[in-house]
């Protein structure tokens, strides 16, 4: 059973019309999927705000629909007003819980490199978001990328190096990086000038060696 609930009733009103539902506090919207017939709804705005404030695109909603069964679904597609940000209508896709799906989930990184701790390195992060591919019933709202063994200049984290499980699958580029630890940009320089000076100073003994 799903974490997030939300009812939700069949809608009549389309075209132009579904402003007068918006000036009644209602949103307009739809649910369709593979073995779900695509039907118009109509959600209670603040109902609908805050279970798509908490569930996000990436938890499943039980999808109470009014005179008809329930639905386990993700909100696919929101649209806002642009200038104000209110919702103006929510597609959600109908799931089967025995087929795998493809969903963005967002990366979040726990733990700490203990050189950046020190503050000798600083971290580079990838993409927010990773695309899988996973059963329904098995998909995950996060992506937990753990930094703790990162102790060298160096290290990195790419889309390969993740272990999510046999039946994850991560469409992303395996090469493409996720974390990275590298030297600051003050640090870097002056290595490189140090490295200048010694240069410069080998240059000086051999010259000194010639005159002698």
């Amino acid at each position: 059973m799903a974490d997030f609930k939300l009812q939700a009733e069949k809608r009549e009103v389309v075209g132009k019309k579904v402003s007068q539902l918006r000036n009644a506090g209602k949103v307009p919207g739809a649910v369709y999927g593979p073995k779900h017939a695509p039907t118009r709804l109509q959600f209670q705005y603040r109902e609908l705000e805050v279970a798509l404030m908490k569930a996000g695109g990436t938890n499943i909603i039980d999808l109470d629909i009014v005179g008809d069964k329930s639905v386990p679904v993700l909100a696919r597609e929101v649209q806002r007003d642009i200038i104000r940000g209110n919702i103006l209508h929510v597609d959600f896709l109908a799931l089967d819980m025995n087929a795998k799906i493809r969903a963005e989930v967002p990366v979040t990184y726990i733990g700490e490199s203990p050189l950046v701790a020190q503050r000798k390195a600083i971290l580079l992060t990838g993409p927010n978001t990773l695309t899988i591919e996973v059963l329904a019933s098995n998909l995950m709202n996060q992506i937990e990328v753990n930094l703790d063994g990162m102790e060298e200049i160096g290290d990195t984290i790419t889309v390969a190096d993740l272990n999510l499980g046999d039946d994850v699958t991560v469409i992303n580029d395996p090469e493409e990086m996720i974390a990275k630890i590298v030297q600051p940009s003050a640090a870097r320089a002056e290595a490189d000038l140090e490295a200048m000076e010694g240069e410069e100073g080998e240059a000086g003994e051999g010259e000194d060696e010639e005159d002698e």
